[in-house]
């Protein structure tokens, strides 16, 4: 069976940290990019980072720059979402989705949910406290 399953959330102060955990089977990550996006009440669902699994490459939003670092583990079939200084903004449920995307269109569109058909985690909540 093919599943995405994603952890490590909890509650964490503001300024602190924690690891995120996107774990796969079912599938391998060859040729995958791999992303977390993350989804706050009341807002629309918003791309955090990404990763290719190919060759490495990673994009993040914005707001995330600096404080996020992105990884993986592709003979264990694993992500990792590293998040540091976190702030009360960054509170959300996080989620990991994997889509087969070609590597010249991954910049313009792996923060949209919509490119990802093939495969979604089922989230793990991330509480920072101020």
């Amino acid at each position: 069976e093919v599943q995405l399953q994603a952890s490590g959330g909890g509650l964490v102060q503001a300024g602190g940290s924690l690891r995120l955990t996107c774990a796969a089977s079912g599938f391998t990550f060859d040729h995958y990019t791999i992303t977390w996006f993350r989804q706050a009440p009341g807002k629309e669902r918003e791309g955090v980072s990404c990763i290719s699994s190919t060759d490495a490459s990673t994009y993040y939003a914005n707001s995330v720059k600096g404080r996020f670092t992105i990884s993986s583990d592709n003979a264990k079939r694993t992500v990792f979402l590293q998040m540091d200084s976190l702030k009360p903004e960054d509170t959300a449920v996080y989620y990991c989705a994997a889509e087969r995307i070609p590597p010249t269109l991954v910049q313009k569109t792996w923060r949209d949910p919509r490119v990802y058909t093939d495969f979604w985690g089922q989230g793990t909540l991330v509480t920072v406290s101020s």
